[in-house]
């Protein structure tokens, strides 16, 4: 199969992947993005696919990057969102100041459902501002052993805020 075929062939899997992300919840650009790495990690591993398997394989690939990207982008998003609301509005008016007070009502309850060394993390992370070794130093631990703590801490943080919402609904 000459280039230009392959190239013919290889758009037009990426466009049904494209539209296959798009379906399956991402956004525009962040399906542009993963369709980007696709066509990247494709253009690596093309001595060693069969051709056949080309759309079986960008669609796996495709979809795994999704997961990754959404994964990690949940977690960020999600604690952002929660500690960093003010950041959201440029303007200040008294329907802004009602959702503010409403977000940092629900904070403060989620935060005080978990251990309290997990409330002490996110609280030094997130609305402090403080890095990862000045937690440690501050703390007297290790800089790994706050790196997990913290991650187990937003895990926790994110399943009582998840399961909140749900109750909600």
């Amino acid at each position: 199969m000459n280039g230009r075929n392959l190239g013919e062939k290889l758009n037009f899997h990426l466009r049904r992947v494209y539209s296959y992300l798009l379906r399956m919840g991402a956004t525009h650009q962040d399906a542009e993005d993963i369709i980007q790495e696709t066509a990247y990690k494709f253009l690596i591993y093309i001595e060693s696919m069969e051709i056949k398997k080309i759309e079986s394989w960008l669609f796996r690939v495709a979809i795994n990057l999704y997961y990754d990207f959404y994964r990690k982008q949940t977690n960020r998003r999600t604690i952002l969102m929660m500690f960093e609301i003010q950041e959201l509005f440029d303007d200040f008016s008294p329907e802004i100041a009602v959702i503010q007070k409403d977000h940092s009502n629900e904070i403060h309850k989620i935060l005080n459902e978990l251990k309290p060394v997990h409330k002490q993390l996110l609280i030094l992370k997130y609305s402090t501002g403080l890095k990862i070794d000045e937690i440690a130093a501050l703390l007297e631990m290790k800089q790994g052993t706050i790196k997990t703590t913290l991650h187990r801490a937003r895990q926790a943080f994110i399943e009582i805020y998840r399961r909140k919402k749900d109750d909600s609904e």
